[in-house]
């Protein structure tokens, strides 16, 4: 009698194939690395196997984060049908729950990824469904989520124990909520346990930007990026974390240079929510800051978010919808993006809360000019940012926003108390120039 397939956390895999097991286990390793070639190992494990139900639901993940909805749907829907033929319980209520989060039945799958992991805690693929910037717990509305993150880390960890995919993000949970040495520590130990790992270096990234540290961050991108191939998913998102630190020191040359050499190039390959958050964020940045952005460049990003996001979605992605339509005075979009909102809001359809609608006049106003509306419609709600989800230096622009709207509207007191809160957690070259702008 053969031995039982196991994924590489232990946990038996429901197939015949040794070579389909081995291709799956090399798919879900890339898969959390982020690492190019999770898509060929998951098709090579259903080539060996078409009756693997896990191959299929790792397939169909991958789809749904390029938000391929019909390939998704339909092969999530596959994976349903094989596993309740040949699949273990743990593997029945894996594909449940992915099922679920694919379906974009967001508030059901977090409930039935935190039952499932108490059972199967080791379950990786399950596990990194609430965990991240885009992950079920971030895009909850929850203002908490960055401490839940950190919570479900804590109580995992011993389960894992020095896994390197599992330390990236007990790392970077400490990190958003606030435990910046613990997690910078953890995360930099992961990334030695394997370097092929883009999740690390992302993650190391959010931490050195936590604690200002912007000349190491850019030496790290800059002696690692090598390796890692264009195609894969975070290529785009980690560069724009190396033009974050370019606008700290003003070098605002560079900084678009990343959006023209790197993220406009990649924009049509890379998971679509990366790319409409990271370009329309860097342009934003650059305008606001009254650097100057060829009309090309929002024309760009305008066409791609038209024709990759209809209708009202996560708060997070209309915050850069809004972005761009404010940038390109596109009043009715802006008017139909409001409308939908406020109706969602007032169904209870909108996990973030009153935080959007406010938002999306806030960016309005400041693409108009309108520095006190703009600051009239953040104050009442910038202690909400959290609730949009994505991370902190994701978020940062509307801070960002209102603060350059409170200098430019003269309330200089309140942005000093702002920007000295910021300082007082980390040095920043950007912020002290604002602060010399606060003074007067």
């Amino acid at each position: 009698m053969s031995a039982v397939e196991q994924d590489r956390y232990g946990l038996p895999l429901s197939t015949d194939s040794p070579e389909s097991a081995q291709a799956y286990r090399d798919g879900v390793d890339l898969l959390l690395a982020f690492w190019p070639g999770a898509v060929e190992a998951f098709e090579h494990a259903i080539a060996r196997d078409p009756d693997f139900a896990l191959a299929h639901a790792a397939r169909a993940r991958i789809h749904a984060i390029y938000q391929q909805r019909e390939p998704a749907l339909q092969t999530i829907g596959r994976a349903r049908e094989l596993v309740k033929r040949r699949g273990t319980a743990r593997e029945q209520s894996h594909v449940a729950t992915l099922s679920l989060a694919i379906e974009g039945r967001s508030a059901e799958a977090l409930t039935a990824t935190l039952s499932h992991l108490e059972s199967w805690p080791r379950d990786a693929m399950v596990m990194a469904l609430p965990l991240g910037a885009f992950g079920l717990l971030a895009f909850s509305g929850r203002a908490d989520h960055d401490a839940a993150r950190r919570e479900l880390c804590d109580r995992f960890a011993a389960a894992y124990g020095e896994d390197w995919w599992f330390m990236s993000n007990h790392g970077w949970a400490l990190t958003e909520a606030g435990e910046l040495a613990k997690g910078r520590d953890i995360t930099t130990r992961a990334f030695a346990l394997r370097r092929h790992n883009a999740y690390a270096v992302h993650a190391l990234l959010h931490a050195m930007f936590e604690d200002g540290s912007v000349d190491e961050a850019d030496a790290l991108v800059t002696n690692w990026i090598g390796d890692y191939d264009r195609s894969g998913m975070l290529h785009g998102h980690i560069r724009w974390h190396q033009a974050l630190g370019a606008l700290d020191r003003g070098d605002a040359a560079q900084a678009f240079a990343v959006y023209a050499d790197v993220l406009r190039p990649t924009m049509e390959s890379a998971p679509p929510l990366n790319a409409l958050s990271d370009c329309a964020s860097l342009l934003w940045r650059l305008a606001a800051e009254g650097y100057s952005v060829p009309p090309n460049a929002w024309t760009d990003v305008a066409a791609y978010a038209n024709h990759r996001f209809t209708g009202s979605s996560l708060a997070f992605a209309e915050m850069h919808l809004v972005m761009i339509a404010a940038a390109v005075h596109d009043k009715a979009a802006l008017k139909g993006r409001l409308a939908a909102v406020e109706r969602r809001l007032a169904e209870g359809k909108l996990p973030a809360g009153r935080i959007v609608p406010h938002m999306v006049c806030a960016l309005r106003a400041f693409a108009d000019g309108d520095w006190r509306s703009c600051v009239d419609q953040l104050k009442p709600v910038i202690g909400d940012l959290a609730r949009i989800g994505g991370s902190h230096a994701q978020r940062e622009v509307i801070e960002d926003t209102y603060i350059l709207a409170l200098i430019r509207s003269g309330e200089l007191a309140q942005a000093r108390i702002v920007l000295d809160a910021r300082l007082h957690r980390r040095p920043s070259a950007r912020d002290t120039r604002w602060r010399a702008l606060a003074s007067g």
